[in-house]
């Protein structure tokens, strides 16, 4: 009889490295993260924020979920990961994390684009909080995308 190596279903995939990430589901969520994330607080900087402690926290989830997120592309695309099983299991941490604050903070901003339909300079601030809104819910969906499609892969 002869031997037969491992079985299909016990081989993991190999985690992607440099231009292989954006090719490679969950992976290639990263970049949309990062640009939606970046409208989010681009789009509540331009507005006179009116509830600083609301969006505040806004402001605090994106750019901070931005920026982590800008260094795990990075350490995929340098393969500073060198495809250790632990990457997979930050990754799902950090993605799930990040959608559930994410989800408040998109939440609270939808708050504040509801409070915003009465300021001085309504029209605008509501436009660009209705903007912010919809990015942040937009962001919050990628970042449970990505946290759950490590598992089916």
């Amino acid at each position: 009889m002869a031997s037969v190596g491992p079985s299909a279903a016990s081989a993991q995939p190999a985690l992607p490295s440099g231009p292989a990430v954006f090719k490679t589901i969950p992976y290639a969520f990263i970049l949309p993260e990062i640009v939606c994330g970046t409208w989010v607080w681009i789009l509540v900087a331009a507005t006179s924020v009116s509830l600083p402690l609301l969006q505040g926290w806004v402001m605090y989830v994106s750019l901070t979920s931005c920026l982590i997120s800008l260094l795990l592309l990075l350490s995929y695309l340098l393969g500073f990961h060198r495809n250790s099983e632990n990457w997979k299991v930050l990754d799902s941490l950090y993605h799930g994390t990040t959608a559930i604050l994410y989800m408040s903070a998109a939440v609270l901003q939808a708050n504040a684009t509801i409070n915003s339909e009465s300021s001085p300079n309504a029209p605008l601030n509501y436009q660009l909080n209705s903007a912010a809104s919809f990015f942040a819910f937009l962001t919050t969906f990628l970042y449970i995308l990505h946290a759950f499609s490590i598992y089916y892969q």
